[in-house]
């Protein structure tokens, strides 16, 4: 199916491309992995026993770690491979 001035094909790849970019950024929260830390990479407090048996490759103690979810987190929240104002040039 062309589409005007696109290319056989470029819709496909347009949602292929987003696609292979939201299963990159949620591989990236999947989280700790690894020896869990004896003492917390930020405070140098030490991490209970608890929960680094319970969450293994732990790198944070619990207070660092509630403060690091509450700080926002950057995206950009815009599809521009799909813009038609991206794709009008």
């Amino acid at each position: 199916m062309a589409g005007g001035w696109a290319q056989d094909g470029a819709v496909n790849e347009q949602i292929e491309a987003s696609i292979a970019d939201e299963l990159a950024r949620l591989k990236a929260r999947r989280g700790p992995v690894g020896e869990s830390l004896t003492h917390c990479a930020e405070c140098d407090e030490p991490i209970a026993q608890a929960r680094r048996a319970a969450l293994p490759g732990v790198k944070l103690c619990i207070d660092c770690q509630n403060e690091r979810d509450g700080r926002p987190k950057a995206r950009g929240g815009i599809n521009r491979r799909g813009s038609k104002d991206s794709q009008m040039k």
